[in-house]
């Protein structure tokens, strides 16, 4: 969420050192799957970067927080159609699946209500996508934004012990072999980090520090659940999205190295040590418990810092593919948004979200990073465990 400058749940983005040499106009070849599914199950938490369709079942909810209308999935495999997700294709969700063996990311838990109850259970056994885009850490995160409440953390944590009470015996050791990914927090510091001038009372680290104890909460929570294997995506530098930069130009003239948003990006700096401390701490409480850490503010900063990006085949690092209205195409995407015939260069699809091809980038480096920006271990080596 940005405030004015419209956001609902803005960029995860592990925008990489890797290269995709050779696309086309449209999504990223898919990585080629793996031979056999590397774990049972792939469950997913977090906001619009890898919802795959939850918002789509909100009654209420605003365009901004649903993907369910062109130009969205203009490059979705087979159909071409929106599908909720807020990409041109498939999302870092999708992705980080298809490395573990899946075709795309598991079904949003929303759309299994609508056939039959009977669903839950039965789709537990290969996985379930919770994600509500423009959700947060905070329970309030977005609901304003939105025009009703979306599905925070809480909420997903709620559906997803529920449908494991449904499963009852047969969950097995299904949950503490499956992998739990967690990509969320970005729309918790854009909202902090909107309001100008900035209140002189205001102590970011004491919210961050709120946000960190939520964190650690959500993960207890699962590890109680059975969860023992958990991947988590820390905030990029969100500041850098295109709604941001223009954010940053418009209202505050605050803009840091890279011509982003500063105030968000330095929220991003901070919170990533304050995860991966929390993390280290937790995994020597909770017996078992394994995590993969992904520094997206790191990745994001080789990437935008200048000749850091030299090869790589997103060129095109400030300004969304579906242009809407403003100087980095910051407007909504819609019909009337103007589109970009070579979307496997341009790092954003929307105001907010990376294209597929940025998204397929990601996944590769989280997946197979060999320690720069992947802690304790990449998310291959998790899986193995």
């Amino acid at each position: 969420m940005a405030g004015r400058g419209g956001a609902i749940a803005l960029v995860a983005l592990c925008v990489l050192e890797l290269a995709l040499r050779g696309a086309g106009a449209g999504a990223a070849p898919a990585p080629a799957p793996a031979p056999e599914r590397l774990v049972p199950a792939m469950f997913v938490f977090g906001d619009s970067t890898v919802d795959v369709g939850n918002n789509n079942q909100l009654p209420g909810c605003k365009p901004e927080c649903r993907a369910n209308y062109p130009r969205y999935g203009v490059d979705y495999p087979s159909s071409g159609a929106p599908t909720g997700r807020f990409s041109n294709g498939k999302n870092l969700a999708d992705h980080i699946a298809i490395f573990l063996g899946f075709d795309e990311s598991p079904p949003a838990f929303q759309s299994l209500w609508l056939p039959a109850m009977g669903a839950v259970p039965q789709h537990m056994k290969g996985g379930i996508n919770f994600a509500s885009g423009g959700s947060g850490l905070q329970n309030t995160t977005g609901r304003n934004y939105c025009g009703r409440p979306v599905y925070s953390m809480a909420d997903q944590l709620e559906e997803f012990t529920s449908a494991v009470d449904m499963m009852g015996e047969d969950s097995g050791d299904l949950i503490s072999t499956s992998l739990f990914f967690i990509s969320v927090g970005s729309n918790d510091l854009f909202e902090y980090a909107y309001p100008w001038p900035t209140p002189s009372d205001r102590n970011d680290t004491a919210f961050l520090g709120c946000l960190v104890d939520h964190y650690k909460t959500y993960l207890q929570e699962l590890y109680a659940a059975g969860a023992r294997k958990f991947s988590i995506v820390s905030p990029s530098l969100v500041g850098c999205c295109p709604s941001q930069r223009a954010v940053a130009l418009t209202h505050h003239n605050d803009t840091d190295e890279f011509g982003c948003f500063r105030a968000a990006n330095d929220l991003s700096r901070q919170l990533y040590p304050m995860l991966a401390s929390m993390l280290q701490e937790l995994s020597r409480d909770l017996d078992g418990m394994n995590y993969s850490l992904c520094d997206s503010a790191g990745m994001a900063a080789r990437l935008f810092t200048p000749g850091g990006g030299s090869g790589f085949n997103l060129t095109v690092l400030d300004t969304a593919c579906c242009a809407g209205a403003g100087r980095f195409g910051e407007g909504q995407c819609n019909s009337s948004a103007t589109l970009c015939p070579n979307r496997a260069n341009f790092m954003f699809w929307d105001g907010f979200h990376p294209t597929d091809a940025a998204a397929s980038l990601a996944a590769l480096e989280i997946f197979t990073d060999t320690g720069n920006y992947l802690h304790p271990m990449n998310v291959g080596q998790l899986a193995a465990l």
